[in-house]
């Protein structure tokens, strides 16, 4: 049918109300696995500071009766420590968007201050679950302060491809990338417990947590519905020496080329600043705000967990 002469129809309008729902979509993933698995703490100083120790090896131990004891020669403790970094997200609203009509939000400054500490989260699991070695930084604003991350910790037990390597200073050596598979992780586990470790959780990027999935030893698929408020889907893996969650994480390096191999009680997360936002000065028509926070990697004693690097991503 054809339409008759003069039709009126929105393309003639002008005054017609925009269509737009009240609500935005956003897909970016938020969760971060290392840093809601492990524990926290306060920091009191940039250079944060603590001790490790360990026990002498088992040995047969048989004394005669009456035997005067010698003096034994005693061990000292390890002092171990970590550098503080300064993590910040700056936002800033001019006073005119602050004030109009908005869709999906009803302050543009509250939205940009939530959306900026989602993207804070991620940065931070970035440089924690990272290679980074610590750095002091220098004054007159020359470099920053560097926490060391999960990786470059990892000194004890660790699994390189051809060339990689980390050495006891924790500089790591990207190498040649391997397919993960099965041994490899058992022989992690392996040096983990045998060094006193007790791994509960093995953090793999996507393609890596798909290669978990088709181990055919001992491992098991378990809905662990209590753990459902960190991730959506967790897989254990039974081995030897416990059960292993494993989780995928989209935050690690390079899309995920080393599997960390996490004893989540022996890491944590220390504060010298909790996240905070902070007001600036108003030096114009517009509203500041710093979303801040300053922590560094505790790695309590880092023989309790592996990495295991340059593996395949695609």
């Amino acid at each position: 049918m054809a339409q008759l002469s003069n039709t009126f129809e929105t393309f003639d309008a002008v005054g017609n109300r925009e269509d737009l729902q009240n609500v935005i979509y956003d897909i970016s993933p938020t969760d971060t696995p290392f840093m809601s698995s492990i524990g926290t703490g306060a920091a009191t100083a940039v250079k944060h500071e603590w001790q490790t120790d360990s026990l002498a090896s088992a040995a047969s131990n048989a004394q005669i009766e009456g035997d005067d004891s010698p003096s034994a020669a005693l061990s000292a403790t390890t002092r171990v420590h970590n550098y503080t970094q300064i993590s910040y997200k700056p936002v800033m609203v001019s006073g005119t968007q602050e004030a109009v009509d908005h869709a999906g939000r009803n302050s543009e400054l509250a939205y940009q201050i939530a959306k900026a500490g989602k993207e804070l989260k991620r940065d931070m699991e970035l440089d924690l679950t990272g290679k980074t070695a610590d750095s002091a930084g220098s004054g007159n604003g020359a470099s920053a302060r560097k926490s060391r991350g999960f990786e470059s910790w990892t000194t004890t037990n660790k699994s390189h491809g051809s060339g990689g390597s980390t050495n006891g200073a924790g500089a790591v050596t990207d190498g040649t990338q391997r397919i993960l598979t099965e041994s490899i992780l058992k022989g992690e586990l392996k040096s983990c417990f045998d060094n006193g470790g007790d791994p509960d959780l093995l953090i793999v990027g996507s393609f890596n947590k798909q290669k978990v999935s088709g181990f055919t030893g001992n491992s098991t698929r378990m809905d662990m519905a209590e753990d459902r408020s960190l991730v959506a889907t967790i897989d254990v893996y039974v081995s030897d020496f416990g059960e292993v969650r494993v989780v995928a994480d989209r935050f690690l390096r390079s899309s995920g080329r080393s599997a960390l191999v996490v004893d989540t009680e022996m890491f944590g997360v220390g504060f010298l600043r909790p996240f905070q936002t902070q007001e600036l000065a108003k030096t114009g028509d517009a509203e500041k705000r710093l979303l801040l926070s300053e922590w560094t990697l505790v790695a309590k004693n880092e023989a309790s967990s592996a990495t295991i690097a340059d593996l395949t991503t695609s």
